[in-house]
């Protein structure tokens, strides 16, 4: 079952074109979307979700149709947005319970063991009693993802699931999608790299509401294969070097920039080739460089 996203468009009231012509195929396993802040990620995830409208263009999840089917949608639909509101003051597990009977478990057994095996897999079941306020950041998520999951979703959307967690809970959480994306459709919403290159076979780019790139990491980054070259610099030097090369990026280190350009042919200079990362290929789209030769200054 694939989820299809063909033109969808989305201009806010303040005339913030948030989407632009979206076109999509996403199969089942791990999706990243990947975007910097306002690139329309969490647009698209609303509307997927049904929380939103779009102007144009149409959505479908397998045969369902997700603007004119949302009561059908929702039953198969794991939603974890960058943030959700829960009762601080009530347990995890009556919490969770909740949620189990708005996704349609009537019968109390079926709904009291569904809810523990489900606290059991985020490794929350020790916890199960605790208010969610007494929550880490990292438990939060693991609760979040819970909801997302109980009544065997097809497709769950997780948006910026992993800001502000320590590498520990930000690895656990790893962990989880990568199991749940066995089976059914995840996308990753988010802006870093290092997730959708750890998690994700697939993959789009989106920035300013169009999509710019959708396929494999591992595609990308080989079509920019010996194309990427580093250098140490001064960061008096950078504006010079920015009117002559095609930079991607720059970070300091040790208190130098380091830049990476984009180049077909050896810069000279004392550039190095290194190989291509997923954090080249985003800076490379969302920048529109080319390997053309740049013009000289």
């Amino acid at each position: 079952m694939d989820l299809r996203i063909e033109g969808i468009s989305k201009t806010y009231s303040n005339r913030v074109k948030a989407l632009d012509d979206v076109t999509l195929t996403i199969p089942p396993g791990m999706y990243g979307l990947l975007g910097p802040n306002g690139a329309g990620k969490s647009t698209l995830m609303r509307i997927l979700s049904t929380l939103l409208d779009p102007d144009a263009g149409s959505a479908f999840l397998g045969d369902i149709d997700i603007l004119r089917q949302q009561l059908d949608l929702r039953r198969l639909l794991g939603y974890l947005p960058q943030e959700f509101g829960v009762y601080p003051r009530i347990s995890a597990q009556e919490t969770l319970e909740h949620f189990a009977i708005l996704k349609g478990f009537a019968n109390r057994r079926a709904r009291k063991e569904a809810v523990e095996a489900m606290l059991q897999f985020v490794n929350l079941y020790a916890h199960r009693k605790k208010a969610l306020a007494t929550f880490s950041g990292g438990m939060r998520q693991r609760f979040g993802i819970a909801q997302a999951l109980i009544g065997s979703p097809q497709l769950v959307i997780v948006d910026e699931p992993t800001a502000g967690l320590d590498p520990g809970e930000r690895n656990r959480l790893y962990n989880l999608l990568s199991e749940i994306g066995e089976n059914v459709i995840v996308i990753l919403s988010t802006h870093i790299v290092q997730d959708v290159m750890e998690l994700c076979p697939n993959m789009a780019i989106l920035h300013q509401g169009k999509v710019l790139y959708a396929g494999s990491p591992a595609d990308a980054i080989q079509a920019l294969a010996g194309k990427i070259w580093q250098k140490s610099i001064g960061k008096t030097e950078i504006t010079g070097y920015a009117q002559q090369f095609r930079i991607v990026s720059s970070k300091l280190i040790a208190g130098r920039p380091l830049i990476h350009v984009l180049s077909d042919d050896d810069p000279g200079e004392g550039f190095q080739s290194v190989d291509a990362g997923l954090e080249d290929v985003f800076f490379t789209q969302i920048l529109g460089l080319s390997t053309a030769p740049a013009a000289q200054a």
